[in-house]
């Protein structure tokens, strides 16, 4: 059944799923240090895929419903691989409370792709302001010292950046080609079914070493992400989105970021947390929320509008 709010069990379901996103950062990069970055991101993706198939094959859903759906499908992985692989390298030359704030500029980025390319997404008041909040946050975030930029964490901040851009890419794209085409475990199978093959080949060309070790630190690293987060997780949100509109369960996701900084960042890692995260958090939080805002809708319509979302 349909529902129009939100009670306890549904926002108890948001938080789980934002401590889970919240702390995979770190888990990320806990696991790299014995697996390869580039292989590990291909390994996620190859065991979430094995889990949605059989998955889908229990649930009785279609894999592919046609041959055109077979090559967006093709283009959707290849760019969520594109996108990972970014992530798990740039993780290496930065810092995970720092990710958390560049990765979710997706949002804005989506907003402005959307108005190029997709008929009935154009900008308004309220995408504008949460995407200058957005912009003042990224600001905020790399000038210290009254101006003057840190290149200490640049290139992991810019793959970072780069991966936000392709999130939104992806679904901008998921929207215009499959979106009427598909349901949406079925996008996010073709995410990870396509993007493990590039990624696998991205680390036979650019990785020396895949595996230094394997202690039960990284296997637990590997578990949670494979099965807890790129599994469990997404089916617990796709069944949330097939329950509530997806205006109310968006209105939710500037929980992550925050739970990222302070749960990967800070107490996971141990990583101090300065003014300008802080300051750049807040703005990218608030922006998240404005850009997500809409007035409302019939809710079967904004069910069926609904787009792909995975965590980071």
């Amino acid at each position: 059944m349909y529902k129009t709010q939100l009670n306890w069990k549904p926002i108890a379901a948001l938080l789980l799923l934002a401590l889970i996103w919240g702390a995979n950062m770190a888990v990320i990069k806990i696991g790299s240090q014995e697996i390869a970055p580039l292989f590990m991101a291909g390994l996620r993706s190859l065991v979430a895929g094995v889990c949605l198939y059989i998955w889908m094959r229990a649930r009785r859903i279609a894999l592919f419903p046609s041959k055109i759906v077979v090559i967006h499908g093709i283009v959707v992985g290849l760019i969520f691989g594109a996108e990972f692989g970014l992530i798990y390298v740039g993780l290496e030359y930065t810092l995970t409370s720092r990710v958390y704030v560049l990765l979710y500029t997706a949002p804005f980025f989506a907003a402005i792709e959307a108005h190029f390319f997709l008929d009935k997404d154009r900008l308004n008041l309220w995408k504008a302001a949460g995407l200058l909040l957005a912009f003042s946050g990224i600001i905020a975030l790399f000038a210290k010292d009254f101006g003057s930029l840190s290149f200490t964490t640049l290139s992991g901040d810019l793959m970072i950046l780069a991966a936000g851009a392709l999130w939104a890419s992806t679904t901008v794209y998921i929207k215009k080609y499959l979106a009427r085409r598909t349901v949406a475990l079925q996008t996010l199978f073709y995410q990870v079914l396509f993007s493990a093959p590039l990624l696998f080949f991205m680390s036979i060309c650019l990785e020396d070493q895949i595996l230094s070790g394997f202690s039960p630190i990284t296997g637990f690293s590997v578990f949670y992400q494979c099965i807890v987060v790129a599994f469990l997780s997404y089916i617990l949100w796709f069944e949330l989105i097939h329950r509530y509109p997806a205006s109310l369960l968006h209105a939710f996701t500037f929980f992550t970021p925050i739970v990222g900084v302070f749960l990967s960042g800070l107490l996971i890692m141990g990583e101090a947390i300065s003014l300008d995260i802080v300051a750049a958090l807040i703005l990218v939080s608030i922006g998240i929320v404005l850009v997500n805002y809409q007035p409302a809708v019939n809710p079967e319509s904004s069910k069926k509008n609904t787009l792909t979302h995975h965590d980071k």
